[in-house]
């Protein structure tokens, strides 16, 4: 399970930047130079600060989102029961799909929770199917109903 961050750990610039980038970056040449030059900070001081935040657990990923059914593909969120002595080797081979967006665990009966984007919508169910055959384990689908854009702030 991920740790709570202590209070101190970010500071106002960390803060700041993490507002920002819920609002994307530029796609330039140097994207870190146009954000530094906006919030008046220098190009490798923004650099040095995402690597950090994503150290220590504060962001889990940097990059960018990719609308798989905007291309015609199709995401879909899964979850399933995996046995905690079974739960490392399961997250191996679940990972190792291409697949497989991002993947976490909850404390849960459904405990591995996972989204598969893929090229076309019927391979959701093809890589779910190939997913339980190596695992011997259930894929539960939850397909997207309706789409919602959550902003996330934090106080700076």
């Amino acid at each position: 399970m991920r740790q709570i961050l202590a209070p101190d750990a970010l500071d106002a610039a960390d803060r700041t930047i993490i507002n920002r980038l819920q609002d994307g970056i530029a796609i330039t040449p140097a994207p870190f130079a146009a954000l530094a030059a906006e919030l008046a900070m220098t190009e490798d001081d923004i650099i040095a600060r995402i690597a950090r935040l994503r150290e220590i657990g504060a962001i889990t990923r940097f990059g960018p989102f990719i609308d798989a059914a905007a291309l015609g593909g199709a995401f879909c969120l899964c979850a399933m029961e995996v046995p905690p002595d079974r739960l490392e080797a399961t997250v191996t081979l679940v990972n190792a799909h291409p697949q497989v967006a991002h993947n976490y665990e909850r404390d849960h009966r459904l405990n591995m929770w996972f989204v598969l984007a893929c090229e076309r919508p019927a391979d959701i169910a093809r890589t779910a199917a190939r997913i339980e055959e190596e695992t011997g384990l259930t894929v539960h689908l939850f397909p997207k109903e309706r789409e919602f854009f959550i902003g996330f702030r934090v106080e700076a």
